[in-house]
């Protein structure tokens, strides 16, 4: 019996058999050389002979050599003629292992932007490159860090079929070395959200006769003359997220827009014959935008850093920059103070516009005034805030008006669960007081716009496909007031011919919600003569014109509608994404509601049984990480959306096979965006710094996720959790990180245990743990927010069987966060 060592691994070989229990190219034999073969047997012949040469006559040699040939053909089948030309003793050589791909992470990814990738993989060497299959059909350039990890970035520039949803990639390496011939595969899923165009965001010009639309996917920003509906297309940086316009201390009419993932602010003077533009220095991940435009100033909300920056419009320096609740969006302009929302924590948080400084912050708690809708009765059991999806001020009224699913109820005996009340709440900034919230007990609300002269507030139901008119003095007079304060509900229908979720006939029975949800209403625009009414619908990319003059007698109606977007490419996933907004059963229960835009939607009480507070789960990514539900439930997407889309309308109706196909691929699409920890060419950040400060360090990071930390074992590459293996997958584990929150324990159903999320994306993720209790607290009967960055607090609470990061040096926690923020 003799030995081999194979690189770090051994085998036993036996050379009676020609028996090796591996197949690895370069072996060590009898410790003495290196000598390269294949996996096949002739090769190791071949290193035999040659081995023996110098030990044996040249008689007894051939006897040998045809003793192992004959071994070979018995044992393996395989015949073999040895070159005997070929005797020389060679001297000795070394020969590196193919390298090897084993992974790619993350598995869905998007054609949105440029998008970094982590590569798995085993003798991986400097000079290889990530070979993209078919459609792509192109080469990525690797960033080697050693023998088991590389990095590259996918380029912005990735163009599919307009009417192609997804493209599914064979990934391979690639070495310009022949010899090397890199070995294994894996698969890459890119989503064309390039071309799918998504109208998220409106406003008007000062003069009124043009709306700017943004499509943040398709980097595009229309510009609509509201006259002839004629429609130009602006050129826009890397996924325009927000719009703001105003008018300048010397009249001059201005178009802001920040974007996603390039840290730009770009302005366009509207009384300019070109559509010229200049650029400013924005924040990255820009979320939202509001403008003092005599004072010169944008304030901008990230995603990021989650801070407000305000930002000087003459020259873009920076006035100040304050840290406020996880992914602000919603901001509004109130006398001397800034209104910001969170849409993670449900808070709002209101900023001096002069220098940053927190005045308060405003947010639900047990008691709070709930008008309308079915949590009105269990006003006594709220324990905070839902996301504040949009916000307008009134200096005449004292008030500031939020969109939003209400107060979010806790745990009650009666065990309501799911309280989603979707209405507009009314904050007075003056006192810091979350004063009443009017709910409708149906739809989504989302975008506002305030007739202030008149009193009028009119709100966008994209649940519903409806806007409604309401009684602004009413809403802050008092609470008998605000419940007559709908003066009217305008159906916004879709253009003749768009796509049903299902057949006309289940519209407008049984209680169910009309053909209009279609539409999807989403944002809201006034004439400046507060006249004319612009509706931007999501779903069908038109917008409608209502005249609104007699809108307090409740006689506001459609005049027309004016394309911005005619393609219908994607029909089944538009489809989904109508499923995943609208309220058919006019429960107030939608999949957005839950997961805001595909993501976190702050805490919950709910799940029937076990009946706790649970975090929101983001969908990023979730296609690849079955089963669902804690405890684990359902074992695919497509069973999944079954049971909540027929969960959350009641059964009224039940999902149609083609429902449920069209909300999965939808649901399937939500791809992570680009983690902003990671550099040009896709690595990490030699140093990462952190949003609570101080900084630490990914690459010793990552080997303390990997060793000492022992955090591996529970999240393995490349999603880091042990569900993206079928043979490792529904494992439900007891780490020792607190169960539940502590409110109301007696009405919670205390089940230890959780599935291993994926920390891909964890980066912007709040609060963390299937408990949320790395981010939240309890204080007086109700939530409070413990810490903005909960990464930390896994590390720093983490009992002593989730993995051992309880060993780790402060410092070591610094770098070993430092990694995690990068993946």
């Amino acid at each position: 019996m003799g030995r081999i060592l194979h690189g770090e691994a051994q085998c036993s070989w036996d050379a009676g058999k020609m028996a090796c229990g591996a197949s690895f190219r370069a072996c060590w034999l009898d410790r003495e050389a290196w000598l390269d073969f294949a996996p096949a047997p002739m090769s190791m012949v071949d290193a035999l002979a040659r081995r023996w040469r110098n030990r044996m006559g040249s008689s007894r040699r051939r006897a040998v050599l045809v003793a192992l040939t004959v071994a070979l053909v018995v044992a393996g089948g395989v015949g073999v003629m040895y070159r005997l030309g070929a005797l020389s003793r060679p001297s000795p050589t070394v020969s590196a292992p193919p390298p090897r791909l084993l992974s790619v992470g993350p598995r869905l990814t998007s054609n949105e932007t440029s998008q970094p990738l982590s590569i798995q993989g085993e003798h991986l060497v400097p000079g290889l490159t990530l070979a993209l299959g078919s459609p792509l059909s192109r080469q990525l350039p690797l960033t080697v860090v050693d023998a088991t990890q590389a990095y590259a970035r996918l380029p912005s520039d990735v163009v599919l079929p307009d009417d192609v949803p997804q493209a599914v990639v064979e990934v391979r390496l690639s070495s310009p070395d022949a010899a090397m011939g890199p070995e294994g595969s894996a698969r890459l899923t890119v989503v064309n959200d390039a071309a799918f165009t998504d109208l998220t965001a409106m406003v008007p010009s000062p003069d009124g006769r043009t709306l700017f639309i943004a499509s943040a996917p398709t980097d595009t920003v229309f510009a609509l003359d509201v006259d002839t509906g004629r429609v130009e297309r602006l050129a826009a940086g890397d996924g325009p997220s927000a719009l703001a316009a105003w008018t300048d201390g010397s009249g001059r009419p201005w178009l802001g827009v920040v974007h996603r993932y390039a840290a730009e602010l770009w302005l366009y003077p509207l009384d300019a014959a070109t559509r010229e533009h200049r650029v400013l220095p924005a924040p990255l991940g820009a979320e939202g935008l509001v403008v003092d435009g005599p004072g010169g100033v944008a304030f901008v909300a990230e995603r990021v850093g989650d801070s407000v920056q305000a930002v000087s419009l003459e020259d873009g320096r920076v006035r100040w920059t304050t840290p406020v609740d996880p992914n602000p969006r919603a901001l509004a302009l109130w006398k001397e103070l800034l209104a910001v929302g969170s849409l993670q924590t449900g808070q709002l948080e209101l900023l001096w516009r002069e220098d940053g400084a927190r005045v308060s912050t405003v947010v639900p708690g047990p008691g709070v005034s709930i008008v309308g809708g079915n949590t009105e009765r269990f006003r006594a059991q709220v324990m905070g805030g839902k996301a504040p999806r949009f916000l307008v001020a009134s200096e005449r009224l004292g008030h500031v008006f939020m969109s939003s699913l209400g107060p979010n109820v806790g745990p009650n005996p009666q065990r309501m669960e799911v309280s989603a009340n979707s209405g507009v709440s009314v904050v007075e900034p003056s006192r810091g007081v979350y004063v009443r919230h009017r709910g409708f007990g149906a739809g989504g609300t989302e975008g506002l716009v305030l007739d202030d002269t008149a009193g009028l507030l009119f709100a966008a139901d994209v649940g519903l496909g409806r806007v409604r008119v309401l009684d602004a003095r009413a809403l802050v007079s008092s609470d008998v007031a605000a419940r007559g304060a709908v003066l009217q509900e305008v159906a916004v229908m879709p253009p003749e011919g768009t796509p049903r979720i299902r057949p006309p006939e289940d519209f407008s029975t049984k209680g169910r919600a009309g053909e209009e949800l279609h539409s999807g209403p989403s944002a809201l625009a006034l004439s400046p003569d507060a006249r004319t009414l612009y509706v931007l619908n999501r779903f069908t990319r038109t917008v409608a014109v209502v005249d609104v003059r007699e809108a307090r007698k409740g006689r506001a109606h459609v005049v027309r509608q004016l394309p911005v977007e005619t393609s219908r490419a994607q029909a089944k996933r538009r489809l989904g994404q109508v499923l995943y907004y609208v309220d058919l059963g006019r429960t107030g229960i939608t999949c957005d509601g839950c997961h805001i835009e595909g993501h976190t939607g702050g805490v919950f009480y709910e799940k029937t049984q076990p009946n706790r507070i649970y975090r929101s789960t983001t969908l990023r990514g979730s296609r690849d990480t079955p089963p669902y539900f804690t405890p684990a439930s359902h074992v695919s997407l497509m069973d999944t959306v079954s049971f909540v889309g027929g969960r959350n309308r009641f059964h009224n109706p039940a999902p149609s096979p083609s429902e449920v196909e069209a909300l999965a691929l939808f649901n399937a699409l939500v791809a992570t965006p680009p983690n902003p920890y990671r550099g040009a060419e896709g690595a990490p950040l030699e140093t990462v710094v952190f949003p609570d400060g101080g900084a630490g360090r990914p690459a010793r990071g990552r080997v303390l996720f990997e060793g000492k930390g022992a955090c591996v074992s529970c999240h393995p590459a490349p999603l880091y959790t042990l569900d993206q293996e079928m043979a490792t997958r529904g494992q439900y584990l007891d780490v020792g990180t607190p169960v539940a929150l502590p409110l109301r324990l007696e009405q919670q159903d205390l089940v230890p245990g959780a599935a291993t999320p994926s920390l891909v994306g964890a980066w912007d993720v709040w609060p963390l743990l299937t408990s949320a209790t790395a981010g939240y607290g309890v204080k007086d009967e109700r939530l409070v927010v413990e810490t903005r960055f909960p990464l930390r607090a896994v590390l720093e609470s983490s009992g002593v069987k989730h993995g051992n990061a309880g060993a780790l040096t402060s410092e070591e926690r610094d770098d070993l966060l430092a990694y995690l923020l990068t993946l």
